[in-house]
């Protein structure tokens, strides 16, 4: 992540940060990630520090947010601004974090929890998102319409920012959970399988960042994940549900 800040555009362009949320209790039990587990203290203090190295070492105030509805996803939102705002504190901390239900599951690409659910115990995690990017799963959009959801879910906070910019150096968050990212990751890399390494850490992202369009679809979007800068045409991604 240190490695993305110095692959960012130039100030003049908005970025958002697509992130998952930050450090939390272990799962325990059958092992899946309840919306009840909290951050640790360790996840605490590490939200508030990336926060403010943020806005202190790539020169962008957080202007906006979104997050799932989730506690632990709205606290690492509430903790990365609260670090912010000890760099720039007239620029941060009148900031709403805004709920979307894009942002965890069932939503972003699960349709019906019912039929979803025992694939997901079954295969676990990293499993039940390779089968999702190979579209194999019941319930479930097509992956492709899934990341065109979120992604124009991300447009739509980018285009906020625009009309709302107030100094050239922007930055969103939009906090969100592993599988979601996971999946969006695989499907605009053109990947159809996910294996245990391609998986997002805790306040693990990509930022995220569009080419000026008057539509949606008309964009071309740009990311840098893992220390790689990458882009692509929405309408190529369209184009790859055909």
């Amino acid at each position: 992540m240190l490695q993305a800040v110095d692959l960012l555009p130039e100030t003049n362009t908005s970025v958002i940060l697509f992130t998952r949320h930050s450090l939390r209790e272990v799962v325990r039990g059958i092992g899946l990630a309840g919306y009840d587990l909290q951050l640790t203290d360790e996840g605490r203090e590490l939200a508030f520090a990336w926060g403010e190295y943020l806005t202190h070492n790539s020169d962008r105030h957080i202007v906006n947010c979104i997050s799932s509805p989730i506690q632990r996803c709205i606290e690492t939102a509430e903790l990365m601004i609260a670090g912010a705002d000890q760099v720039h504190v007239e620029n941060t901390h009148k900031i709403d974090i805004l709920e979307q239900k894009l942002l965890v599951e069932p939503g972003s690409f699960v349709v019906d929890i019912k039929q979803a659910a025992p694939h997901f115990r079954e295969q676990g995690a990293v499993g039940f998102i390779n089968s999702f990017v190979q579209n194999a799963l019941p319930g479930m959009k097509h992956p492709i319409n899934g990341v065109l959801d979120v992604l124009e879910l991300l447009y739509h906070s980018h285009l906020h920012q625009n009309h709302q910019r107030q100094s050239n150096a922007q930055l969103s968050l939009a906090v969100s959970h592993d599988t979601i990212l996971a999946a969006f990751v695989a499907v605009i890399s053109g990947h159809f399988q996910v294996e245990k390494k391609d998986w997002p850490e805790m306040m693990e992202g990509l930022f995220v960042w569009f080419d000026e369009a008057e539509e949606f679809k008309q964009s071309r979007v740009h990311w840098v994940w893992r220390g790689q800068h990458q882009q692509l045409d929405i309408q190529q991604l369209v184009g790859n549900m055909i």
